[in-house]
């Protein structure tokens, strides 16, 4: 029973391992590969330090909204930022459904537009937003019209059904394969361990 028990259990970690290693890296930790700049000219507000892709913006100003250079249909994506107090941005999904990205810990509420929701037309089913200080994780899954989000370890968006653009998209083109889009045009924001894995 107990050897039953240990191969069990060592089989069940050696899968969890294996889809861990289904997931692919979005950001290299590096550099800004296999991204570009939404406008062609800008100067970038992106930088890359310590595994960590930084937007600076400061009070006043605009950043430039980073793409991903490859186009997702079907996709878990998993990630991690850092936004400060009533920073702005979004982690766009096929570049059109914004997850919304918002420095409002102190608020203590869920809204259409605040941290975790669908922007402007879903709120997280909680409200799970962390200080300014700490590390937010992200894990998204889309299949067809279909969005499942984890924030903080909490299920927020449990299989919602999104036929359209929630606004700033980079087309409306909702059926079809799309890029990521960090958006960088708000505010200051971080990202770290940016990981997709395609789905059928």
């Amino acid at each position: 029973m107990k050897l039953i028990n240990l191969l069990s259990i060592i089989t069940f970690t050696l899968a969890g391992a294996a889809m861990a290693e289904d997931f692919k890296p979005l950001f290299n930790g590096k550099d800004t590969t296999g991204w570009h700049l939404r406008n062609e000219g800008a100067t970038s507000s992106w930088t890359v330090v310590d595994g960590v892709l930084k937007n600076t913006v400061e009070a006043g100003q605009h950043g430039v909204d980073l793409v991903s250079d490859k186009k997702f249909m079907n996709f878990a994506v998993k990630f991690e930022y850092m936004v400060p107090d009533d920073s702005n941005s979004g982690f766009y999904l096929r570049g059109r459904h914004e997850l919304q990205i918002l420095g409002d810990f102190k608020s203590g509420k869920a809204e259409k537009i605040g941290n975790g929701a669908i922007y402007n037309f879903k709120a997280a089913d909680e409200f799970v937003s962390k200080p300014a200080t700490e590390w937010q994780t992200v894990e998204a899954t889309v299949i067809g019209n279909k969005i499942t989000v984890t924030l903080n370890g909490k299920k927020i968006h449990d299989n919602v059904e999104c036929n359209v653009p929630t606004g700033a998209q980079l087309d409306d083109n909702v059926t079809e394969p799309g890029s990521f889009f960090l958006q960088g045009d708000h505010g200051s924001v971080s990202f770290r361990k940016i990981m997709v894995k395609e789905l059928p």
